[in-house]
């Protein structure tokens, strides 16, 4: 609770009190001073105003006591989110350093991660991030295709490029970059197939094929049940 909203409470509980107490106080007054018989009605009539206006001004203080929760907990979620932006950026700088920055290691042409998540009854969609800082400078271009490996019907099988894009003769997906790119694209799993390890290759231009292979477990979680 933050100091404000104690001392509201504290003012809170101090009212309460004091109502107590003025109105035995003001009862006490209005028989002492009616000699033991009845109070008048004005008398009445002021012990009701002083009573109303201390609970006008406990209801204010409960009100102000709420809006200052209700900004805590706003601000709260604020910061929440704050600090998860600023450890995005930190990663992000991390990884830029990692490729680009003075004393980064020199690395050619990989597949640095992988994403896949479910789009559709049968359908998939990744996220590729391709890295290279070897050349600096120099343009990295070709294409990506992507194999599933897996079980079908109790029977080992694997699916290339063209049979997840149901497309004879599919094209992979083009890349160009000179540092990093993230490349996405979209499969298809038949149904009653329950993938186990995917294959992405690249296809570049120039120079010879780079292949990374991933266990379908670490990329999907288990909560992301493949289609059946």
């Amino acid at each position: 609770m933050t100091p404000m909203a104690r001392r509201a409470v504290y003012a809170l509980a101090g009212l309460l009190l004091l109502i107590l107490a003025f109105g035995g106080w003001g009862l006490w007054k209005v028989l002492a001073g009616s000699g033991g018989g009845q109070p008048s009605a004005a008398q009445f009539r002021a012990q009701q105003r002083a009573l109303d206006e201390l609970e006008q001004r406990v209801a204010t203080l409960s009100r102000s006591d709420q809006i200052s929760r209700d900004a805590n907990k706003d601000l709260q979620g604020e910061l929440a989110e704050r600090d998860e932006e600023i450890s995005g950026l930190r990663a992000d700088v991390a990884f830029y350093e990692r490729f680009v920055g003075a004393t980064a290691q020199r690395r050619g042409l990989a597949v640095h991660e992988l994403q896949i998540q479910p789009s559709g009854e049968l359908a998939w969609h990744f996220v590729a991030t391709l890295t290279q800082n070897l050349n600096r400078g120099a343009v990295n271009a070709g294409r990506l295709q992507v194999a599933v490996e897996g079980t079908r019907e109790g029977k080992l099988q694997r699916l290339a490029w063209a049979d997840l894009r149901q497309q004879p003769n599919a094209p992979g997906v083009e890349y160009s970059f000179k540092y990093f790119q993230q490349v996405e694209g979209d499969l298809v799993l038949p149904a009653g197939f329950s993938p186990t390890r995917v294959t992405v290759r690249l296809l570049p231009q120039g120079g010879p094929a780079v292949e990374r292979s991933f266990a379908w477990t670490d990329l999907v979680p288990a909560t992301a049940v493949a289609a059946p």
